[in-house]
């Protein structure tokens, strides 16, 4: 990393834009010449502030905005950090995350919050078509990527399609891998909306309340009626989904 005496004078070389628009550029020159690698930490808004002489409001404003626009991921009480090229994830077709990530020679892992069966809610029974208050199986796992969260699948099963659903090891395992192999897929729906998280979701994903995120709810089908509902959420600095038609292998 270079001094801090170096990175002022870059700074006052881009006194044209606005201040905060240099140390931006700054940051981006050092992501982009490799000397700040993916994972990397970046300087606090405290150690722009020593270093560069500039606000703290000036320092803010640059990481925030890098954070935006997907260079840094910021983890709230920890630091703002190098983000690594964005997984995309196909939008329409029904694929296995844990795939996904092995497909980019990645490291995929699973941390179980939720494995139980409960009543159905009124939009959980519409979904898996089943009358309100029927039980239903309920998982809540987050998918991380070399150890970094980018997903949530928030998801009910009907328990006639799985009936040893909760029975299974969602760690070595995903649920849509499981379900693929019992109850093949015929057919789903998908809704995709931005979403400003929920608090729980916030922790879960080691996002800011203010970082948007892109949810999908998707219902699929087997032969035999409505297998799952699912919510998947995805923090939107770290993931981009995207409509391919070329292959289509899981829930």
């Amino acid at each position: 990393m270079k001094r801090s005496g170096e990175m002022k004078r870059e700074l006052a070389e881009n006194d044209a834009a606005p201040l905060y628009a240099g140390v931006k550029q700054m940051i981006l020159d050092r992501i982009h010449s490799g000397e700040w690698p993916p994972k990397y930490r970046v300087p606090s808004e405290n150690e722009l502030v020593t270093e560069l002489g500039v606000s703290k409001m000036t320092a803010n404003r640059a990481l925030r905005e890098l954070a935006n626009e997907g260079e840094l991921v910021r983890i709230q009480g920890v630091g703002s950090f190098v983000a690594e090229r964005k997984g995309a994830s196909a939008l329409f077709e029904v694929r296995n995350i844990a795939e996904e990530i092995a497909e980019r020679g990645h490291s995929h892992q699973a941390t179980v919050i939720v494995l139980a069966r409960e009543a159905a809610s009124p939009d959980v029974a519409d979904a898996l078509e089943l009358d309100i208050g029927s039980p239903v199986f309920h998982s809540l796992i987050v998918h991380s990527e070399n150890g970094v969260p980018v997903q949530i699948e928030d998801r009910h099963v009907h328990p006639e399609a799985a009936p040893d659903y909760l029975e299974q090891d969602f760690i070595d395992m995903t649920p849509n891998a499981y379900l693929s192999a019992v109850a093949p897929l015929s057919g789903s729906e998908h809704v995709v909306e931005a979403v400003m998280p929920q608090a729980w979701e916030c922790k879960l994903l080691t996002i800011l309340k203010t970082e948007p995120c892109l949810t999908i709810r998707r219902r699929t089908w087997s032969a035999r009626g409505v297998v799952s509902t699912a919510r998947l959420v995805y923090p939107g600095n770290r993931y981009r989904l995207e409509s391919q038609s070329s292959r289509s292998s899981d829930r």
